[in-house]
């Protein structure tokens, strides 16, 4: 298949995206639920449809700009799901599975896609002018999932790492570690933009792409 044009770009990177954050935010919600907090029900956010989840700049501008500018990358954040830790009945390990949550859901979406591209090259082989914008499109879902999996579990707050980090940590750490939060997107910002980022990630997305392609025969 030839290079794609824009418009093309975002006709196969928006729906794996778009699954992608809002998923995820949808996830930590669920699972808040399960242990007690219906913060996220209550307001409405306790659902699947991506127009609940969207951020008007990190769903929709952030990752137009970035296709736009050809910077070789995309990635995107939705509004976080509310939650109210003092429903928990153990605030700190409750808080850590909630933020668990989300990059487990990232990590079934790369699977589901990763399925999809199996079935592109094998049974679904014949479907025509479809298989090359559906292969394209699941191989992004397979990457952009194992790139927030991967990202998301910096132990950085208030990246979901860091939250686990803070409930799992013994609490003069977990104190310590929870301070960075007011810090920690500018943290990240730093390692991007120093390009220390990329190094650090890659070899996590790369070993989660593969054994996910391995799992289904790719």
């Amino acid at each position: 298949m030839n290079e794609l044009n824009l418009i093309q770009k975002i006709a196969v990177y928006s729906l794996p995206l778009l699954f992608a954050i809002t998923v995820h935010e949808a996830a930590h919600g669920y699972a808040a639920r399960r242990l007690g907090d219906r913060t996220a029900e209550m307001l409405g956010r306790l659902t699947l449809n991506p127009i609940k989840h969207i951020d008007p700049v990190g769903t929709l501008l952030v990752p137009i700009i970035l296709l736009m500018s050809g910077a070789g990358f995309i990635f995107g954040w939705a509004k976080p799901v509310p939650v109210s830790p003092r429903n928990f009945k153990n605030p700190g390990k409750d808080m850590a599975m909630v933020a668990a949550a989300g990059p487990a859901s990232n990590l079934v979406m790369a699977l589901f896609w990763a399925i999809i591209m199996r079935l592109v090259v094998g049974p679904l082989s014949g479907i025509g002018v479809l298989a090359d914008p559906l292969f394209l499109m699941a191989q992004f879902g397979l990457i952009i999932n194992a790139l927030l999996a991967v990202l998301n579990m910096l132990p950085i707050p208030p990246l979901d790492g860091g939250r686990v980090a803070v409930g799992l940590l013994p609490p003069k750490a977990s104190m310590g570690l929870a301070q960075v939060e007011p810090y920690g997107m500018w943290i990240l910002v730093g390692l991007m933009v120093t390009g220390f980022l990329s190094p650090i990630l890659w070899p996590g997305i790369s070993l989660v792409v593969s054994l996910i392609s391995s799992l289904v025969g790719l």
